[in-house]
């Protein structure tokens, strides 16, 4: 019999911005000192709403949140690669994400204190809603992905996710539909090293995550989740081949949660202190302001201003989100379905 020959692959890893603070110049994103310094900028105010919305769940003002920390450099870096005529597909914890967009962070706050119209998108962004279910916006960003194609448009579609969703039947679905087409689809997994308390070991036996995409016919690529840089120009590149014709892009962020999964949740049950600490000295914010006080673009009052003026946009958004008028409770019928079921009707009437 004549021999069978298997394509072979090779999973690339970037990494561009080291724990230094030293960054490899023949891989630097083309970035201007301003760029970076409005990096730092978003850095610090992600920083800010993530601290202010666990200090507020924990004086119940707002519900379950779930915390960004650690995970910056993973969401802004890839959200300044996306322009605001793409589709993106969040899951719940893409706050940062949205913030880099320029999503209001009034309507953030509204949504995590459990007012819904928070999450009514403003018409100047494509950002889906929170999803919560674990890989179902895999599909949706596949479907989108399947449209920008029909229409012929030059946009892509990114849709986040973390290394437990790649558990779920919805992930391979999506990545089979998107290999198969040739969607323009930017797939970015967060992993963050736990689902909740299941280890990344305990997900898959591959090596890597982002080995998967090569099973369904387009290219894997991991970087160093807490290197912003590499985040930005992995996700850059991934969206000039999707927006070329040239298929989807699967990007393995390396990173690690900080924080609990959710403010329902206690990490020191399942992790231990040793690997926590460790992952403190790959602070993705620590080594941005390493690298650059070597650039002469970091000092200490340009971070006391920026501290500023995330606190006084913080404390302005929140404000804001507490003085909306509460919803009305007929809105969960009317919006249920197209038009109300006698059933719906019957139990708003008691109401």
């Amino acid at each position: 019999m004549p021999e069978k020959i298997i394509e072979s692959f090779n999973v690339k890893r970037l990494d561009i911005l080291d724990e230094q603070g030293n960054a490899d110049a023949s891989l630097m994103p083309s970035l201007a000192g301003d760029d970076i310094k409005k990096i730092y900028e978003q850095f610090i105010l992600l920083r800010t709403f993530d601290a202010r919305a666990l200090n507020l769940q924990r004086e119940g003002r707002l519900g379950t949140y779930a915390s960004v920390l650690g995970q910056e450099a993973s969401q802004i870096g890839s959200a300044r690669a996306f322009e605001k005529s793409d589709w993106i597909f969040p899951s719940f914890r893409e706050m940062g994400v949205s913030i880099t967009m320029g999503y209001p962070m009034d309507m953030l706050f509204q949504y995590w204190s459990g007012d819904e119209r928070g999450i009514r998108t403003p018409d100047d962004l494509n950002i889906f809603p929170v999803c919560v279910p674990v890989g179902t916006q895999i599909l949706h960003a596949a479907g989108a992905g399947m449209a920008i194609k029909y229409r012929k448009e030059r946009k892509a579609a990114g849709v986040y996710f973390g290394d437990g969703g790649t558990s779920e039947g919805d992930f391979h679905e999506g990545f089979n539909m998107a290999g198969v087409f040739k969607l323009p689809v930017v797939f970015i997994c967060q992993n963050n090293q736990w689902a909740i308390s299941v280890p990344r070991e305990k997900q898959t036996a591959s090596k890597t995550l982002a080995q998967k995409a090569f099973a369904y016919g387009f290219e894997g690529i991991q970087v160093d989740g807490n290197d912003i840089f590499a985040v930005y120009r992995a996700t850059k590149d991934a969206l000039d081949r999707a927006r070329n014709g040239e298929g989807p892009t699967f990007i393995e962020c390396f990173t690690f949660r900080m924080s609990d999964h959710t403010t329902a949740d206690d990490s020191s049950r399942y992790r231990n202190t040793e690997e926590v600490e460790d992952w403190k000295q790959k602070d993705p914010l620590l080594r941005l302001k390493r690298f650059m006080e070597k650039q002469g673009l970091w000092t200490a009052e340009f971070h006391k201003q920026t501290e500023d003026r995330a606190m006084k946009l913080v404390d302005e958004a929140v404000k804001k989100a507490e003085s909306v008028t509460h919803p009305d409770p007929k809105d969960m019928f009317i919006y249920t379905y197209e038009k109300p079921t006698p059933r719906l009707i019957k139990e708003m009437t008691d109401l």
